[in-house]
């Protein structure tokens, strides 16, 4: 059992606040032993496996998982008992855990020393790929200051509806909307790359409130409309699960059925290293699918208003863009319109009859020169945003195409980590 144990028997546990967590998967896509797990209500850390590398910690938008209980290691909170938690369980006392046969000043001076787990596939002399390992906790050095968690689960702010568009094409089973939220006289400064969390009114099977789903925010910091205090999401509507199978999403069906007047409840701003810079010269290199759009947007909306205005000198956006076909492509319209000296667009589709199937990733070596040449460049900033399972082949794209430029990924991806200039977030 690799888990950190005082030699008194006690355990320091790592557990994640429901109250708090907004799903987004963040901590589970960066625990590099799958030590996090969920169900469709709870986030949670199993006791055996965490090794308190603190992987998780930085990436969190919300910071419900830096949460951590002193037990003894015998009476640690399993999987199965925080899968039903509402709240935290209040900490134990040192009267309590003398109870359990843990001497009363043992309780209070002990801190645990981390056990490091035994990582499998290295055990076995087998190294995988992790391209989670090479995103960026940091923001960009230019970006501006981001606030976080302004509105809170407990105090969440009421916006209204001030527009609901389909920004696909009608008539396909797939269908994404554009949906615009005021926030009024309410302050709610947000940034491209944050995001938000929206409360779905009801209760789900087991009778309790149901809890707040992430939205990327899709419209730049000085809103939807220039000057509004307003915000616009992508939001895709759910039908079917990941396995295919017949489904309705709670969240995404209820936003996309909004009305124009009708009052959400929103939490946030959330994340503060998803962030474009603010430097002249600044390249910024966007690769996304379906709803991984909703950042893109944003950043490079903003960019086009700062061009317009004549306040940024230069610097390139490049776009890699992957859906199924043109027709369930966000945006596709619109896209089209943008002028090609200002954004370099490149989009792949999976699914289009008669046609063999492309991916972010085959347009992005079919691009390698280009692609390259912005990687040799310490001004560049690199962002993906879309399902989980495009993460590995984005990260081994960038990988090749910069070893075969003969930029060495062992010094290149290093540098991209800790300078903040690559960002994943997938789901």
């Amino acid at each position: 059992m690799d888990i950190a144990a005082t030699p008194a028997g006690l355990l320091k546990q790592h557990l994640i606040d429901p109250e708090i967590c907004i799903r987004c998967n963040t901590c589970e896509a960066t625990c590099p032993v799958g030590a996090v797990t969920h169900d469709d209500r709870n986030y949670v850390v199993d006791a055996t496996k965490c090794n308190f590398c603190m992987d998780c910690i930085s990436p969190c938008p919300t910071g419900s998982i830096d949460n951590w209980r002193l037990v003894p290691q015998v009476r640690a909170y399993s999987v199965e008992e925080q899968l039903v938690w509402d709240e935290l369980p209040a900490e134990l006392s040192p009267e309590q855990l003398e109870v359990e046969g843990v001497p009363h000043d043992t309780a209070l001076a002990v801190e645990p020393e981390p056990v490091l787990a035994v990582d499998p596939d290295a055990a076995a002399g087998e190294a995988p790929f992790n391209s989670a390992a090479w995103g960026s906790t940091l923001p960009p050095w230019s970006a501006a200051r981001a606030y976080v968690n302004v509105w809170g689960p407990k105090n969440p702010i009421t916006a209204t509806v001030t527009g609901n568009f389909n920004c696909t094409e009608a008539g396909f089973a797939s269908e994404t909307h554009h949906v615009v939220l005021d926030f009024g006289n309410m302050p709610f400064p947000v940034l491209e790359g944050q995001s938000i969390g929206i409360v779905p009114p009801g209760v789900d099977a087991r009778g309790k409130p149901h809890v707040a789903r992430q939205y990327s925010i899709a419209s730049p910091r000085n809103g939807e409309r220039p000057g509004y205090n307003n915000v616009s999401l992508t939001v895709k509507r759910v039908t079917e699960d990941h396995q295919g199978r017949p489904t309705a999403g709670v969240c995404s069906n209820y936003v996309c059925d909004l009305k124009v007047g009708d009052t959400v409840q929103v939490i946030g701003p959330f994340g503060s290293s998803f962030l474009m810079p603010n430097h002249p010269h600044s390249n910024i290199v966007m690769i996304c699918t379906g709803t991984g759009s909703a950042p893109m947007r944003a950043m490079t909306e903003w960019r086009r208003r700062l061009r317009k205005s004549g306040k940024f000198a230069s610097g390139k956006l490049m776009l890699f863009f992957g859906a199924r076909s043109p027709q369930e492509l966000p945006y596709f319209g619109p896209l089209q319109n943008l002028p090609k000296d200002f954004i370099d667009i490149n989009l792949a589709f999976s699914r289009v009859p008669g046609q063999p199937r492309r991916y972010v990733q085959d347009l992005m070596r079919e691009r390698a020169v280009d692609l390259a040449a912005l990687l040799k460049d310490a001004n560049t900033y690199i962002y993906v945003c879309g399902l989980k399972s495009m993460e590995e082949g984005v990260v081994l794209a960038l990988r090749d195409v910069a070893e075969e430029a003969g930029i060495g990924w062992d010094g290149l991806g290093p540098a991209l980590k800790a300078e903040g200039r690559l960002h994943l977030e997938t789901y």
